[in-house]
Formats: structure tokens, sequence, C-alpha cells
């Protein structure tokens, strides 16, 4: 079976915020002073020109900018940056641009500015609309300024927000987690993130988690109680923790869930790239210190690691994806993506629909609710090493 190279996105790290988070495990680093905007700037423009030659004469469809704060950057340096990457890459006509924004670094006229320089959608990391759980999320902005942020880029002219919310907080009820959606829905943006806080390996709440955390049962009923409000309110449950308005889904999260490429770039940025030539897929990750990176950027010492997915491990890849979506994937996908016919799955697929996690529908495979409730359960069945794939078909591999 061919593997066809799959649409691309583009994803800038951009590393710095205000204060690192007691949750957060993503490539962030405290500001310590005044931040390198041009030179890192450069520095992007330069990494991308080393990685051109996985991508030459694609098309992007969608560029994310996340963090770390990418909201930091002025837009001035938004703009230099899209302007030198749309001179580099072929970009799709009114392409989706999104720029990851910290309420507590939103400043009046600002988004007018992000806006004439391309970004076109704003994910707002709001988390909570209750100013005693943003304090022990260690949060800088508080309840009133989310508001405010979000009313100042629809007064900027943007009408395409995501506000990131989650449940399962400190100290947080039933009550309070429904609170937080109404408070978000009032707000009327096109897309809301919610999804439940996890104690995520070498963060702070990991080394001491803290008080009041709800236990399993109350979380699922914050989960399934916010879907509820969300669903009334017009928004569609797409994604295991992402809902949207009718055609307001996020192009560039799609494009990850649907194994889709992206070229990375920026410190300890991760991309994939669907090689047709070499029937190959790579993986390819830059260094992780901002320091260390900008010092190598454009050069191969930037990067951190590159490594071939064995043909064993893109079923499981591509599970670990496409079955976060409410719509589940085409057996077509899976082969065009993967390089593999749709038998070679045939094993762990049977289990899971024999265990009523999953449903074939005309050539469709989607997840139950009860599959949805089991995902990593159901992911599982598709490790090369596990107990559905001793027939030696193609199978995925740690």
């Amino acid at each position: 079976m061919q593997l066809i190279p799959p649409p691309l996105s583009l994803y800038v790290h951009l590393p710095w915020c205000v204060r690192k988070c007691p949750y957060c495990d993503f490539n962030s680093h405290q500001a310590r002073g005044p931040l390198p905007f041009e030179a890192y700037v450069d520095a992007l423009l330069a990494d991308l020109d080393h990685d051109l030659p996985l991508a030459w004469g694609r098309t992007v469809h969608s560029v994310f900018f996340g963090g770390g704060t990418p909201s930091l950057f002025p837009a001035a340096a938004i703009d230099r940056f899209l302007q030198g990457a749309s001179a580099r890459l072929r970009f799709a006509p009114g392409l989706e641009i999104t720029l990851e924004t910290n309420p507590g670094t939103a400043e009046h006229g600002r988004f007018e500015d992000y806006l004439a320089a391309g970004v076109n959608r704003i994910s707002f990391g709001i988390q909570s609309f209750d100013d005693g759980c943003l304090q022990r999320l260690g949060r800088i902005h508080d309840a009133a300024r989310a508001e405010g942020a979000v009313k100042l880029a629809q007064d900027a002219g943007y009408d395409n927000l995501n506000l990131d919310l989650m449940y399962a907080l400190p100290g947080q009820s039933l009550a309070m987690a429904a609170h937080d959606v109404e408070r978000a829905l009032a707000l009327a943006p096109a897309h809301i993130s919610h999804y439940q806080l996890t104690l995520e390996p070498n963060t702070m709440f990991a080394l001491r988690p803290p008080e009041g955390i709800p236990d399993e049962d109350l979380a699922w009923d914050m989960q399934e109680h916010c879907q509820a409000l969300l669903a009334d309110a017009g928004y569609a449950q797409y994604e295991v923790s992402a809902y949207a308005r009718p055609g307001r889904q996020c192009a560039h999260n799609l494009n990850y869930w649907r194994y889709g490429d992206y070229l990375g770039i920026g410190a300890g940025a991760h991309g994939k790239l669907s090689l047709g030539a070499e029937q190959a897929i790579l993986r390819r990750w830059k260094v992780r210190h901002p320091t260390a990176w900008l010092a190598a950027a454009g050069t191969e010492n930037a990067i951190g690691g590159d490594e071939r997915v064995a043909v064993a491990q893109r079923p499981f890849e591509f599970m670990l994806n496409a079955l976060r979506l409410v719509d589940g994937f085409a057996l077509a996908d899976f082969e065009v993506r993967c390089g593999l016919r749709a038998a070679a799955i045939d094993a762990p697929l049977a289990q899971a629909v024999e265990r009523g996690w999953l449903t074939l529908d005309g050539g469709r495979v989607l997840p139950t609710a009860l599959g949805r409730r089991f995902g990593n359960d159901v992911i599982a069945l598709f490790l090369a090493d596990g107990p559905a794939m001793g027939s030696g078909r193609s199978a995925p591999g740690m």
C-alpha cells in the first residue's frame, strides 16, 4: 500500500512565559529580563530554512503558535515571522493561523495588530473563571481579566476564539465546574476546549499534589454535566476535549488527530513528516532549551533527534490520534496515511468491536460512548506486542 503525504501544518514554538504553572509539562521557561524577540524570529526562519527540504512543494493548511506564552511576543515579531514563512512555503488561501494567549498578557490595542499580522484565531488559556481555582493553579490572571481579554479580542474583530477550560481542579465542586462553562458560554466563543487536570510527571503538582483534587467519580460527573451544558448551547463535541459551533472546529488540531503532517520549528518543537519518495514517516524534534536552540538554529546541532517511525508502530500512532475523534476515521485514510492495508488491523479491530468499544459503519470506524470512556484500553489493543497482534501482520510497536 502506498504511503501518500497528508495535509501539512506548521507549528511554531515560542517557549517563554511570565511564570511556570505548577501543572504544566510543556517546554516553557520563565522569562527573566527582556526577551530576544528579534533574535528568536531570525532563528525561527533559519530553523525553517533548514527543514524546508522535508516539505518542498507542499501547501501549508494551518499555522499554530504555541508555548510558553506566545502572546508575550509583540505583533510586529509575529508579522515578520509570518511574512518570512509565507515567502518560503506555500500558504493555502485563508489558512487558519492560531496564537495561544494568556489573558494576563493582553494589552489594549494589541489584538488589532495581531489580526493585521494575519493571526485569525486566538486561543485563550482561561482554565477557570473562579479566582480561588486560578490562584491554586498558579495562573497570573483573575476571572475579570480573563473576561476583559476575551472582549478586547472580540472588539478588535476576532470571531474565531477558543477558550481553554480545565475541570477536576483542587477544591472544585460540580457546581463550580458548571459555572465555569456557563461563564465561557456567556462570552459566545466559536470553540471551547474542556479537559481534566492531570498530574503530569516532572511538574510541581506531581511532586507535591495539591489538596482537594476531585476523585474519579466526581470528575466523571463534572465531565458529563459540562458536556450536556455545551451540547445544549450548540457546541458539538468532535474530539475528547474539544467542542465547537458548526464549522468552527480547530483545523490545526484536526490535522494532528487525523495523522496529518506538521513541520515543528522553535525550541523543543516536534514535527512529523511523511516522505513519499522513501515511503517513510519521520519524527523530528528540536533542542529544548531556548539558549541552546538559539545558538544552533539553522544547523544540525539544533535537532534534538530524528526517528523513522517503524512500520509496525504506525497503526498504534494512528489510533492514538484518530480515536480521539468522535466521528472516528475512514479505513481508506488509515491505509494512505500509514502505507498499510486495512487488513493489518483486522485482529485488534475485531476485538474492539466485540467489546463494544468501536463500531464499523460503511468503511468508517467510530468509537462508541463506552469506547471513548475507555480510550486507553482501546488504543492499547493496537500495540505491536499486544495480545491482538500475534498474527504476524503489520502492527504498531513501542
